[in-house]
């Protein structure tokens, strides 16, 4: 096929992340500057946020069989630089600089956060089985690297290891799947399956099994109930940044290649399948919020509420029409704002580097006489999570509730509502935590260095634009619409 100016315009995201992992690469190699790296990268990736405007105006385009850049993917695309860009930031204040910071190597924590981006990047525009494929492990080997970053702490390296062990299950499970897919489809298109599974009306056993086997897969990198198992050891292991990744931009590029691979194939999420994924909502739901009532580690409790938020967002693929792909990508962007605030306040309370993550709940008691800012931040980040109104977190819950009322999947709007309800409890423990007084309590912490002040500012951004959004959604709603798949029909 002959590549003409359109199709560098359109993939030009991937272009520019590519070639700002290069340079990364290439600076590294001449000189290790912890400043200069992460310089180059907030370039990089502010370029390619930039480039997404001119490749929606030649969206759609097929560039390859394999890509298809179009406004949903520009979306997700966007989605993914932006929480790429935040952990970036809150790794540079977590790894510090000078003798008062990380012991080791500094510099590869962003090469290996490039990387990753670039497989997100990829699995977004995936329109084709083999595209999945590449860009799911593009995105997954180095989040092995990332997690066990901390290598001279026993939780990380086993958090890496469990992780590596897990995720390669998974994706033997995923290409069985495509294998077996393949033999009935006789296509690894996206449109190709869905053409072929819609011809015969209901689909066969084994492309029922194909599916299935590819939904374990993709299950396990979206940690639901019961591939669960992997989360709550793994964000406690990794550091703050990178358990902030992994909560926001690897989990969104996941989902989003799983709404385009059910929603191009209607029949893929009829049937059996159908019911499989609201059992796995329904138990992902309260078992992740059931989990996290009896956690004392931050970390841990964001890990599970993760699992139950994927659970709310199944309801909507469930439901797979009417206001479905539009709920999606509001909760979606309005998760991925959540998330990284909460973790980037462990991450600023964490840093600069000392050992283990300050993300056990009795180290945030009072912290609102230390550290009123991070205080406001989190507790806006609690209520949000918690969906409570005026903040970004009720809009995407509210979204959701109404998919599934308009889908008349009652049982899954209730069990939405009971796990809200639970999920209330445990967000509001952690804010009163924060505002407790103690005898003896200091009034004030050391000042914040200016990495960790870029930090702090981002942070207070990132909380504004929750409350923001949670006022007046109108601008972000605009955009999903935008953004639906062309081929919804």
């Amino acid at each position: 096929m002959e590549f003409t100016t359109q199709h560098f315009i359109a993939l030009a995201p991937m272009l520019i992340t590519t070639i700002t992992t290069v340079v990364v690469m290439l600076a590294i190699a001449w000189k290790r500057n912890h400043s200069q790296t992460f310089l180059l990268s907030t370039i990089g990736l502010n370029l390619a946020l930039l480039s997404i405007i001119p490749a929606m105006k030649v969206a759609p385009l097929a560039v390859t069989g394999l890509i298809t850049i179009d406004h949903f993917a520009c979306l997700y695309m966007a989605l993914m630089l932006v929480a790429t860009l935040a952990c970036v930031t809150l790794a540079h204040a977590y790894l510090g600089e000078g003798a008062t910071g990380y012991p080791g190597n500094r510099e590869e924590l962003y090469l290996l956060l490039l990387m990753s981006a670039l497989g997100g990047l990829v699995l977004v525009s995936a329109n084709h089985l083999a595209g999945l494929f590449i860009g799911l492990e593009l995105l997954s080997v180095p989040v092995y690297g990332l997690v066990a970053y901390a290598f001279f702490n026993k939780r990380s390296l086993e958090a890496g290891i469990k992780y590596m062990v897990l995720s390669a299950a998974g994706s033997a499970f995923l290409l069985f799947g495509m294998a077996l897919l393949y033999a009935d489809a006789g296509s690894l298109s996206f449109d190709g399956i869905g053409k072929a599974l819609a011809s015969t009306g209901m689909p066969s056993l084994l492309a029922q099994l194909g599916l299935g086997m590819m939904l374990v897969g993709l299950a396990f990198k979206l940690s639901l109930v019961p591939f669960h198992l992997w989360t709550p050891d793994v964000y406690e292991g990794a550091p703050a940044p990178v358990a902030a990744f992994l909560a926001t931009a690897s989990k969104v590029a996941v989902f989003a290649v799983v709404v385009r691979l059910f929603m191009l194939s209607p029949a893929a999420s009829s049937g059996v399948l159908s019911t499989v994924l609201a059992v796995i909502a329904v138990a992902s739901i309260l078992v992740g919020n059931l989990l996290a009532l009896t956690q004392s580690n931050l970390k841990r409790l964001l890990g599970y509420s993760s699992i139950a938020h994927f659970g709310y967002l199944l309801i909507a693929l469930v439901a797979s029409k009417g206001l479905a792909v539009e709920a999606m990508g509001v909760y979606l962007v309005t998760y991925v704002i959540t998330s990284l605030g909460a973790f980037g306040v462990i991450t600023l309370m964490s840093s600069p580097y000392a050992g283990r993550d300050a993300d056990a709940l009795y180290e945030y008691r009072g912290l609102f006489w230390r550290r009123p800012y991070l205080t406001a931040v989190l507790t806006v980040m609690m209520l949000s999570l918690a969906g409570i109104p005026l903040t970004a977190g009720f809009i995407g819950k509210f979204y959701i509730i109404a998919t599934g009322v308009q889908s008349q999947l009652w049982w899954l709007t209730g069990a939405l509502v009971v796990g809200s309800a639970i999920g209330v409890y445990y967000y509001l423990r952690v804010m009163v935590t924060l505002y407790l007084a103690e005898p003896n309590l200091r009034r004030h912490d050391a000042p914040l260095k200016w990495e960790q002040r870029t930090g702090g500012v981002m942070l207070l951004a990132i909380a504004i634009l929750a409350f923001v959004l949670g006022v007046y959604p109108q601008p972000l709603l605009d955009l999903v619409q935008q953004a639906g798949l062309p081929l919804l029909g």
